[in-house]
């Protein structure tokens, strides 16, 4: 488990010490039935009533110490799993923060969930309980059979014997378990997606009538997980018995070869006594094996798959620190103001082209709206400005420079993003539109850019107005004002890029007409609008039409309008012959 060392290497010094603790526990565990042997001899049969109270307060110091050392040990081990899970989920989390929009792609939320969560739960418990029970299994039965060798070498052979076939069903459990958690940890991510897809899509889903469906499609996950499960249950089935039942032919070995050492007078009656204790306290180690290595297997598994998205690298890095996400320094790198330049820019995703020979130059503090079909590529323009995604050919600058020589939290800092489909937190009003620069936007920023995106209005009317606390993915909101507070959002945080990626399409037409004479105001902000409402874009300073991927005009609303071709079909289709739209 490399991953799990470079977490659990800083706590050697204290698993040394929980180590030591159960040693000692474990041996005066092993001084117990020595005392049980002095009283079967000595004061049993011997008559040295004396020597009882000694042997109780014997037992009760074993006691007393055993409880301190059993405390010291499980807590200790506790503490450095606790640790070793808690970074490492962090360490998870921040890596899978930092890999590329494009691993989201061909990863659902659901097996990611299972990885941060139930994944290093079991990797933790490995480094915890479970593996303080199997190292404390390993000792204990060392030291036992120790014990009893010095008792009677001969009798000893017969927990010897019994042994190697409890190893061998423990170790063949634990293999055909091995195969089944890895089953099992794939369809716990899988019925993990369906589920949040499902309560994430709750409206659509009552809204298409499709509880059924998903219900059926559930019901199918769950009976494969049920079957996996029943799997698992079949092997700890078919060998857990045979590991119980060889455990209790130990016991009645020991009894009945030892008894008849005892009538040989090889060994005494109270060192029998000893004897039959120590086997019965070494039954126990051997009938937990097959449990240990059920969580023990689990814990392996689960660990190969953190491991498998530890070994994922982002497509897209910045060049001054080679990964995603890094940190850069920010204050080496010139503050942007927004020129953006498209040269013979071509995209393809998951082998499909997506853009093909897209060139165009937006002058900073310009405006430029992009209109199209579904599918056209409008929103891969905004990707690749983001660098979401990288250009499979072409080139992308800002102010000059390529952008992918300029660090990407410089980059997506400075770039304000009004997405299609609006994300809220379950948070505040004032925090969601302070995403992003909580640090730097003050109360008068915030009502400042809701009064631009049309939002103050309705928020004063809420009973705790800017403090009011919307649910997951602004539930309790309408469309159109989820929309004004993702746009209040963008325009927030003062950036010189500010993106609108069909973000008025709830909107009626007086609060559209009313953002974008907001929008006219930021003279310092270069802008991009996409949409399908000619109303939209037909402000801004060049206007491109796309069709397939590739650029099919392009000009101002006066100059496409005179062209009569795909723009002006989309101007009679929405407005109508003779008809104007809002000036």
């Amino acid at each position: 488990m490399r991953t799990v060392w470079k977490y659990g290497k800083r706590y050697v010094p204290i698993y040394i010490i929980a180590v030591a603790a159960m040693i000692l526990s474990i041996l005066l565990d092993a001084m117990s039935p020595q005392i049980t042997k002095r009283v079967i001899d000595q004061v049993i049969i011997g008559g040295q009533i004396e020597l009882l109270t000694k042997c109780l307060l014997g037992f009760l110091a074993i006691g007393l110490g055993r409880a301190v050392f059993q405390y010291t040990k499980e807590f200790i081990f506790d503490f450095a799993a606790s640790g070793i899970g808690n970074s490492l989920r962090k360490d998870l989390f921040d890596h899978i923060q930092g890999l590329s929009v494009g691993y989201f792609d061909s990863h659902n939320t659901g097996e990611l969930m299972a990885r941060v969560k139930d994944d290093v739960d079991r990797v933790w418990n490995a480094c915890g309980f479970v593996g303080m029970l199997i190292l404390e299994c390993v000792i204990h039965t060392s030291i036992i059979v120790f014990c009893m060798f010095r008792i009677s070498p001969v009798l000893t052979i017969v927990p010897l014997m019994v042994m190697p076939a409890i190893l061998f069903y423990a170790v063949k459990m634990e293999h055909g378990l091995g195969n089944v958690y890895d089953k099992i940890s794939e369809e716990t991510a899988r019925m993990n997606t369906v589920a949040q897809e499902n309560l994430a899509g709750v409206r659509t889903v009552k809204a298409f009538a499709r509880e059924p469906y998903e219900i059926q499609k559930f019901k199918n996950h769950n009976q494969k997980f049920y079957s996996l499960n029943m799997e698992q249950a079949k092997l700890i089935a078919r060998y857990q018995p045979n590991i119980s039942f060889l455990s209790k032919v130990l016991l009645m070995a020991v009894i009945v070869a030892g008894g008849i050492l005892v009538i040989r007078n090889q060994i005494t009656i109270g060192e029998l006594g000893a004897f039959s204790e120590y086997a019965s306290n070494i039954v126990w180690p051997m009938e937990m094996v097959g449990w240990l290595s059920n969580d023990f297997a689990a814990a392996l598994a689960s660990n190969r798959k953190i491991q498998a998205i530890f070994q994922e690298n982002p497509e897209i890095s910045s060049e001054s620190k080679g990964r995603e996400g890094a940190e850069v320094d920010v204050a080496a790198v010139a503050p942007l103001t927004g020129d953006i330049c498209f040269d013979a820019v071509d995209f393809q995703l998951h082998g499909n082209q997506v853009l093909k020979g897209i060139s165009f130059h937006l002058p900073a503090g310009k405006t430029l709206g992009i209109m199209g079909m579904t599918g056209s590529g409008k929103s891969s323009i905004v990707n690749l400005i983001q660098r979401f995604y990288d250009v499979s050919s072409g080139q992308i600058t800002i102010d000059g420079t390529d952008i992918r020589k300029i660090p990407l939290r410089q980059l997506r800092s400075q770039v304000s993003v009004v997405m299609q489909d609006v994300f809220l937190f379950s948070d505040t009003i004032a925090e969601n539109i302070k995403t992003g620069k909580k640090d730097t936007i003050q109360s008068n920023m915030i009502e400042r850019a809701a009064v631009s995106a049309g939002a103050h209005s309705f928020i004063t009317k809420l009973a705790w107005q800017y403090d009011t606390v919307i649910g997951e993915r602004g539930v309790g909101l309408s469309g159109g004002q989820k929309q004004r507070i993702s746009i209040a959002r963008a325009i927030a945080k003062e950036n010189p890029i500010l993106i609108l990626d069909d973000s008025t399409s709830a909107l009626d037409t007086e609060t559209e007409k009313e953002i974008e004479r907001q929008l006219e105001k930021l003279k310092n902000s270069t802008k991009i609008i996409i949409g399908h409402r000619i109303s939209a874009v037909r402000h801004a300073d060049e206007i491109l039409v796309l069709e397939e991927g590739k650029i099919a005009e392009h000009g101002t609303h006066k100059e496409l309008m005179e062209k009569k071709g795909r723009y002006y079909q989309t101007y009679q289709v929405q407005y109508g012959e003779g008809e104007e739209i809002w000036q």
